[in-house]
């Protein structure tokens, strides 16, 4: 090809051309046909079924559930994308299991061309983050998309273990998350004092309203396995996911607990000005000191077990400190 004809390619084209042609490179041993990583199963996906290695050697994920997932389960995989927000991967994950991870671009936004180099067997992600990318990123490898992410969290850690032939880890990893939920509801004074208790969780976003965060997400369904009491105002949170208000309105959050993360610069996101304001400070939870700053890349951007360890091992050292 020309440098002319290269040059007059749009970027997507570019990158397709890449990645096939990285996909063609010569294969090795593991890679060639017969050997174990040839033997697959059909995995039902948001895509539709699609037939993935029984024991994938190379996994590229492409957000931080499936990366979760994926150390959850004992698999490092050989590539991650990251958030737009921050270099390298989320702090809450030890750096001795993420060591050696390729990062492959952002969140939404991955470079297919370093995908490809890695010679993946199978790639996670979802199609609310990938949808637009799935034929480019089928013709790399096999690719396992979830729905969405959040509140689907347990469903999709279930998919991805079936695609990384790892049911029976996931079993494991679940039962240990029940028995920590059970442990921290007992420290907090049992269910029936979780259940009077109303907890809220607000997020400063810069650029954006606040958001009250709802049921239907991350955090409501941690929140919703201590059997946590929630204000009424999550039940008007849009789609369930959170219930957006502005500084003059945060009166609207009152509860008697609240987690507070912010998401970008606290001053541009107003979380400075709106905690030092006397609405704020007439919230029940600013009275009695139940308001808790958290880390907004953990409680919110986790997404998946091990994280969810974390924020269960948190919670319990608030609520009981």
């Amino acid at each position: 090809m020309t440098t002319l004809t290269r040059r007059a390619l749009p970027p997507v084209a570019l990158a397709l051309a890449g990645v096939l042609a990285l996909s063609a490179c010569g294969s090795s041993d593991d890679d060639a046909p017969g050997s174990g990583s040839a033997k697959t199963h059909t995995v039902k996906t948001a895509m539709g079924d699609v037939e993935v290695p029984v024991a994938p050697k190379r996994v590229v994920v492409l957000d931080t559930g499936e990366l979760d997932s994926a150390l959850s389960l004992g698999v490092r995989p050989v590539g991650a994308t990251h958030s737009a927000s921050e270099d390298g991967f989320p702090a809450y994950l030890p750096a001795d299991r993420t060591k050696g991870i390729k990062e492959v671009g952002e969140i939404a936004n991955p470079n297919l061309e370093t995908v490809a180099s890695l010679k993946p067997d199978l790639i996670l992600t979802s199609k609310v983050r990938d949808g637009d990318r799935y034929d480019q990123l089928k013709a790399i490898a096999p690719t396992v998309m979830t729905e969405s992410t959040g509140s689907a969290w347990k469903q999709n850690f279930q998919l991805h273990a079936e695609a990384l032939g790892k049911q029976a880890e996931a079993k494991k990893v679940v039962a240990a998350y029940d028995a920590h939920v059970a442990k921290v509801t007992e420290a907090i004074g049992g269910k029936a004092k979780a259940a009077a208790t109303e907890v809220n969780f607000v997020r400063f976003v810069e650029g954006a309203d606040i958001r009250i965060y709802g049921k239907q997400n991350y955090i409501g369904s941690i929140l919703a396995d201590l059997g946590m009491g929630r204000p009424a105002i999550t039940d008007k949170a849009k789609d369930g996911f959170s219930y957006d208000v502005s500084a003059e309105k945060i009166d609207l959050a009152d509860a008697d607990v609240i987690f507070t993360s912010t998401y970008g610069d606290p001053a541009k996101a107003g979380t400075t000005k709106t905690m030092n304001g006397g609405l704020w400070k007439g919230l029940r939870a600013s009275k009695t000191g139940k308001v808790f700053k958290v880390d907004d890349r953990l409680w919110i951007a986790g997404i998946g077990y091990t994280a969810a360890d974390e924020i269960l091992d948190e919670f319990r050292a608030k609520m009981t400190g």
